[in-house]
Formats: structure tokens, sequence, C-alpha cells
């Protein structure tokens, strides 16, 4: 087997080992390979290498450098010589190595791809290059001076950067420890920066630890056991509170849509002014940015100043439930090629990273994403992993290669903002977020729907006007004490204010007092204080007294002394009202205006329509069309039955590359020479009972090539016998570009 090349080796394994190469290595299968060459090509290539490194585990990964400090990728090496570096068995990490073809050959003459070095390190285990004239040197006669400098080197990496490169001296003239190392030829001058240490001196400092600090086992990850129930609740409050922070959010930016940045992203001042308007820190509300981009609830609006405005798509999550509320949201969190985590940090530039802003993209974020909740999910359900340093270390452990300089930041991202967005909770995997995980946002959402308590009919009116919200109330109810009330505490129990504005704020949405009256009668489970009867009354007898309509606006009351009040006002000047009756003001502005400089001048205006009614004149906020999410989704993974049919189709690659290398009939009937040339030649194969090498273009487009035993050749079709499939084909003649008649009938 030593002198086996990669491709034969290929070529004697069965089809489901090649299965399980395809599906371990995916890239390999793209395009088809048109036979196992060309495979064996892809498989030594260095892309390949390293992007089937990216799921090896430390065990596995340093073994397959311990390959390569054996000089597998030059010479065949002995499994025997691979274990004697270990103080555990790694034949199970060899297999996984063979497995995905990253060495090849048996154990007694494994090999690596050449290309391994550079794919994975060229300084493997830390030693650096072979010179194998120092095998063996006698370090007995350095000073303590030296040894430290070997042994920081052999720690690795074995490379130095020192000006004492530039020059070498003698022994006798040697000074510092470097000097003298150069001169015994210890150190190796690579130019005249850089020192490195050798790979056998860095063996002979190592000792009995060749591979210098090894971790051969996954760190140990502390758990604790937690009630199910109560990780659920707790992710089902998260959940509300997302809900309800998104839904201020699209409030906001209705009213007051904040300008998209030249270079992309929402500016400083506006995050400020949304962390106090949602009552947030600047990493929660940094991530609610993110999440209602990438969940289409809010768009660039792309015009001459564009601005973050809310979208269609907006008004249909705020009628939805709160289940469904959540599941888009978590969805959107799961999916976003983005990091939130850096909001806040800076460049390479030194330049403050907004949200939106484009250097926030990763594409492999929802891919990192879901490695740290998997690894949660693994876990018995309820058990929680309250050390997000030592799950760090886990996946570390399991993925060395993946995540690069933000690796172990992305895992205590992800549980930070996991927990966020409900779908962790006490550290912990929700049932609800792991039926996102595997199931999808449907399924979640039910999942969640389960989890959340059943909502409440009623509130607790407090002495003090405060109305306590004992669990999430009715839609319905929710919407009139939204209007009557101010939240002032959220959580288990949603804490309401009433104030004057407030009240206001309801009679000009059109609730009378004996409306709001009737509300907090209906729904209290507690008495309504008086004090909250008063107030009621008391902002009834002032609102509505004055009244507006459209002239551009009018402003009318049955009190003459208030109109003579408010045309005598300073603020009348400015919305030039002059009076036309006694009781009856104009303005050319719009009602809308009038009424809101009236409310800032201490009046309590109201509107009314011809009938005479309360009109609600609040602005019911821009919407824009949704843009979509700009993300392809997923591919589906390659079945095995379509994996085995492209290991058959490499199968037919290789025979008909052996049917053009040997002896063939000299006979090509190319379509060039006209149809009748290959029509003759396939009935001749017929006919006489001979295989032939057919080229032909399939239904889609691709060139292939097959070996077939013609048994009915007429009507426009090749029917016969594929010999790599063993069954009969069908072949458009049309579609096929050439034929030649095999010699021999081997095949």
């Amino acid at each position: 087997m030593s002198g086996t090349t990669l491709a034969e080796w290929l070529r004697a394994q069965d089809d489901t080992a090649l299965v399980a190469l395809l599906r371990a290595r995916p890239d390999l299968a793209t395009p088809p390979p048109a036979d196992t060459a060309v495979l064996a090509a892809r498989v030594g290539s260095r892309a390949s290498v390293a992007r089937a490194c990216e799921d090896l585990d430390t065990l596995t990964l340093t073994a397959l450098e311990a390959l390569l400090v054996l000089d597998a990728d030059q010479r065949p090496v002995r499994l025997a010589d691979l274990d004697a570096l270990f103080d555990v068995d790694v034949r199970a990490a060899t297999d996984l190595l063979r497995a995905r073809v990253l060495v090849w050959g048996d154990d007694d003459a494994l090999r690596t791809p050449p290309s391994t070095r550079d794919a994975v390190n060229p300084f493997p285990c830390g030693l650096g290059r072979s010179v194998p004239a120092l095998a063996g040197a006698d370090l007995s006669e350095l000073g303590e001076d030296e040894h430290r400098v070997l042994g920081a080197l052999a720690a690795g990496p074995p490379v130095g950067q020192t000006k004492e490169a530039a020059h070498v001296v003698s022994l006798a003239n040697a000074r510092t420890p470097i000097q003298k190392l150069l001169a015994r030829g210890l150190l190796v001058r690579r130019d005249a920066l850089t020192v490195e240490l050798p790979r056998e001196i860095g063996l002979l400092v190592r000792g009995d630890r060749p591979l210098g600090a090894v971790t051969t086992a996954e760190p140990p990850l502390t758990t604790v056991d937690r009630s199910t129930t109560t990780v659920d609740s707790t992710g089902g409050g998260e959940a509300l509170e997302l809900s309800r922070h998104v839904e201020a959010l699209l409030t906001a930016w209705s009213e007051e849509p904040p300008a998209v940045l030249r270079s992309g992203g929402v500016g400083v001042r506006e995050l400020r002014k949304l962390v106090k308007d949602l009552d947030v820190d600047e990493r929660r509300a940094g991530l609610l940015v993110e999440l209602v981009v990438n969940a289409n609830l809010v768009a660039d609006s792309e015009g001459a100043e564009p601005e973050w405005v809310p979208t269609a798509q907006a008004d249909t999550w705020l009628a939805a439930p709160p289940e469904h509320r959540w599941a888009t949201l978590a969805q959107a969190w799961l999916d976003l090629p983005r990091l939130p985590g850096l909001i806040g940090r800076r460049d390479d530039r030194d330049r403050l990273l907004n949200p939106l802003a484009p250097e926030l993209n990763r594409p492999a974020a929802p891919r990192d994403r879901r490695r740290v909740l998997e690894a949660l999910a693994a876990l018995p359900p309820g058990t929680a992993a309250p050390d997000a340093d030592e799950l760090a270390a886990v996946l570390a452990w399991r993925a060395p290669r993946r995540g690069g300089r933000l690796r172990d930041e992305l895992v205590r991202w992800t549980v930070e903002e996991g927990t966020a967005v409900g779908v962790l909770a006490l550290d912990a995997l929700t049932s609800q977020g792991r039926t996102l995980l595997t199931e999808g946002p449907g399924p979640a959402a039910k999942r969640l729907g389960d989890a959340l308590p059943a909502p409440v009919d009623h509130v607790l009116v407090q002495a003090d006007l405060t109305v306590v919200a004992p669990g999430r109330l009715e839609p319905e109810l929710a919407e009139e004490i939204a209007l009557v009330a101010d939240v002032e505490s959220a959580g288990g129990a949603t804490v309401y204010r009433v104030r004057e504005e407030s009240v206001r704020r309801a009679f000009d949405a059109g609730r009378t007092a004996s409306d709001l009256h009737e509300l907090f009668r209906s729904r209290s489970r507690t008495p309504v204080p008086q004090s909250l009867t008063y107030l009621i009354d008391d902002a009834a007898r002032k609102h509505g007294r004055l009244r507006g309509g459209a002239a551009g606006s009018f402003l009318r009351c049955d009190d003459p002394v208030l109109v003579t009040e408010v045309a005598a006002h300073p603020a009348a000047e400015r919305l030039e009202l002059r009076k036309i009756a006694p009781t009856v003001l104009v303005s050319p502005y719009p009602l809308a205006e009038v009424l809101d400089g009236l409310r800032a001048a201490g009046f309590a205006p109201a509107a009314e329509g011809p009938d005479g009614r309360v009109l609600d004149l609040r602005a019911g906020g821009r919407r824009i069309p949704g843009r979509g999410r700009r993300r392809s989704p997923a591919p589906t993974p390659p079945s095995d039955e379509q994996l085995g049919e492209l290991v058959r189709l490499v199968r037919a690659g290789d025979q008909a590359a052996t049917t053009t290398g040997g002896a063939r009939v000299s006979v090509p009937g190319h379509l060039g020479a006209g149809p009748s040339a290959t029509l003759a030649l396939l009935q001749q194969a017929a006919r006489e009972g001979r295989s032939v090498l057919v080229d032909f273009v399939d239904g889609h487009g691709t060139a292939a090539r097959r070996v077939i035993k013609p048994q009915v050749v007429g009507g426009g079709v090749l029917e016969g016998v594929d010999i790599s499939y063993g069954e009969v084909r069908r072949f458009p003649l049309h579609r096929i570009t050439s034929a030649a008649l095999v010699e021999g009938d081997s095949l």
C-alpha cells in the first residue's frame, strides 16, 4: 500500500465510505467530479482540507498535526509511531481523519495530502521545520539563559523576531543568548529579523512531552438542574417583554423615524433617544434595532433623505398574538447574519460601530449561534450551564478552528442575546427555544402559547392611582388600559399609573368619562378609589369645552369667556386664531396643529367631526412597503440516495476513463460526421452485443459519459444497459455528442 496513490486508494473504497466522505465534506461534490482522479484532486486541495478541519476537535486536530510532525505529507508513517507521541489512544481520531480522507492508507502507511501542512499549520504542534543533522544534539553545555530562550521557542510558536538575526557571529564573539545559539547552529536564521527553532531541538527540549501541552479530553462543564416549568415561564416573561419593547420601538419610529447614516446604520443620538424612550440599556436597544430590521418590521425608506421607517408588515405583527410576535423575532435573531455584540465597539480605524452598520455583517453568525444553542440543547431539558466561560472552553475544544478571534465572545454574546430574546432563561434552553431550533417558528409559537399563563380579564386599581395587571391582559383590555394609563414597570405583573395627561389621551381618542368609569368599575377586582373618580371627572370637565373643526380649522365653545381667554393668549397669535363669533375662533392652520398648540399652552381642546362627536386625530404612523430579508435559505443537504447516485457517476467516469485509455475501435461516430454515422455505429454495437462509450448531454445541460451495451436503436432513442448501474436506460439520440466502440467486452 505504500506505493498507492490517493486516487487509487479512493477507488478501492466501497460506496458506503465514499457517500460518508461526500456527506462530511460537501464541497467535494460541487460540481460533481467526473471521476476518482478529479475527486482525489479536490480532496487534496488546500481550501478543501482547511474546510474539512473546521469541525475537528482538539485531539483529532492534534493527531493530524502530529502526523505532519512525522512528515506524513512527504512519506508513509506507521500508526504505531503516531501512538508513541500520545499518552492516550488516538485510533478513533485516526479513523475519523481517514473517513474524511485527511489521512489515507493503512496502519502501516498513513499519508496526508501534501497541502495539509499549509492548510492546517506550517508549524504543527508548535514545532519548527526539520534539520535532520541536529537529531541527538548535545544541549548539556548550554547556559541557563540559552536554555530559557530554547524553552520559550519550544513552547511555540518556534519563530521569534530579533535584530540579532541580522549578523551571524562566531561562538567566541557571541554575547547574547540568541547569538550563542545561532553560532552553535541550534537556532536557524530565516531572514534578517527572524530566527527559528528546528524541530529536532524543540523535541529535545520538550523531552517526554514531544507534542507539548495537549488537551486530550473535553473540559468539564458545570451544570445545574432547574425546573423546566420555571425555565419556560421565565423565558415566556422575557418573550412578552421583548414584544412590548419592539411595539414601543415601532410606535416611536412611526412618529419620528431616525435618519439613515451616510455610512449606514443608526446614529448615536437616535440610539440614546431610543434607550430613554424604552427605558433599556444601549446593548438591548441595539439588539432590538437589529431584530426589527432583520424581521422586516423596519426598513430603509431609500428616499432622498433616507430614514428607518416601519413597514406594512409591522401592522400585521402588531395584530398577531404574543406567541406569534415572539416567534417572528426569535427566528429573526436565529437567522441574523450580523453580530449585535459589536455595537458600541470601535473598528480598526477607531470608528464607533453603530446598530445596522455594515461592519457588523458576519455571514457565519447564524451557524455559530446555532452551535452554542445546540450544545445547550444536548443537555437534558431544564439543565443550565451558568458559566459562559466554561461553555466557551467546551466549544473551543470541540472545534478550535471555528469562530476566529471572536470565538469565545461569540458564545457569551449568544447566551446574553438568547436570554434577552427568550430562547434561553436562567442559563438553560427553554422548551420553546428547543422547538425553534429543531422544528421552526410555527411549532415554537405553539409551545410558547402553552407555556404562557392564560390572559387575565381584570386589573387591581390602587389608592395611589396605580393599576396592577397581575399577568398578561386580554388584548382588548390591554389596549384600553394602555390608552388611559402609562406603564411604570413591567414584568410578571405590569404596573400602570393613571395621570391627568393619560386620561386626556383617552378623551382625545374618543372615550368619555362614563366609558372610563365603567372600565375601572367592571374590570377592577379592587374597589375603585375615590381619587381616581375625581381625577376622571375633573379632566372631563375641562376636556372638550373647547371644540375644534376644519376651516383650515375652527374652535367653538359654549363659554364666551373661555373663547376670549384663548384669543388673548400668546399662542393665539402664532396660530393666527381670530374670533368670528362670541363662541367661535378660526385658524388657517390644520386642526391637529391648532389643538397641539393649545394643549401645549395648557388648554384641553378636543377635535369633533361634522356630527359633533369627538374625533381621534392621533397619527397612525408612517409605513413603507417591506423590503424582504435578503438572505438565501439554507441549502438542503443531499440525501444518501443522491450521494449514492453521485458515487455511481464517479465510478462510471472511472470506467469511461479506462475505456478511453485502453484499446478501442478507431471508428468514432461523431455527430459532426453526421447522425447517420452515429446511428450506424450504435446499431452495429447492438447487433454484435458490444459496449459503446457514449458522450451525451443530459436534460440539465450537463455533459456526461457512460459505457452502454445497446439493445435497441431506433425511433430517435438508444436503449441499453448502463454498465455502471446495471440497469436499462434510454438516451435520446439528439443528445449524444460522440460514440465509440469498446475493444473487448470486459467492462
